[in-house]
């Protein structure tokens, strides 16, 4: 399985979007099960321009792929935590093909600053996360340290309010834009 970042390195130079591309990720980010009738309706362009312009977002990388933003504690997964990795230089391929093997990790970031990687992980409870951090994370011959950063609360944001229903949008449209 190839990974982001070779996927990245493999991709043609992004083509520039426009104002009707942004408007189309606006609504896709607010609403991912939005028909391509809708967004066509919503943009002002044809539904075969919509599809042409959704899988052109997609072939580029623009649009990742779509998914449902969850509620972990009512999945099950009732503590989460955001552990820092100190790693040996020059393991970060390595380190990320052994995280992304790990259950309930959501999200790695190779970073900048006191420690290499952050990870983000969601488990079903305490017993389950200390097993993780200290049997599944410390064993990883490449990882020298972790710090643990529990999370009491958590809120995800949305990617925006989005268009008032009725609203118009087309490609004079701006994300600070009033509706008409």
């Amino acid at each position: 399985m190839a990974e982001d970042g070779d996927r990245a390195e493999q991709m043609p130079p992004p083509r520039p979007i426009d104002s009707i591309d942004r408007d189309i990720l606006r609504i896709l980010q607010t609403d991912g099960r939005a028909s391509i009738r809708s967004v066509a309706e919503r943009v002002h362009v044809s539904r075969a321009n919509a599809y042409a312009r959704i899988n052109r977002l997609i072939d580029d990388g623009v649009i990742r792929g779509f998914s449902a933003r969850v509620n972990h504690e009512r999945a099950g997964q009732g503590a989460s935590a955001y552990i820092t990795l100190k790693i040996v230089q020059n393991s970060w391929r390595t380190v990320r093909e052994q995280l992304q093997a790990l259950p309930g990790a959501a999200h790695i970031a190779l970073v900048s600053g006191d420690f290499d990687v952050l990870l983000l992980v969601h488990t079903s409870d305490n017993r389950t996360l200390r097993e993780l951090v200290l049997t599944r994370l410390q064993s990883i011959p490449e990882v020298l340290s972790t710090r643990t950063l529990l999370v009491f609360e958590e809120t995800d944001l949305d990617p925006g309010p989005g268009p008032a229903p009725g609203t118009v949008l087309g490609p004079a449209s701006a994300p600070d834009a009033e509706p008409l």
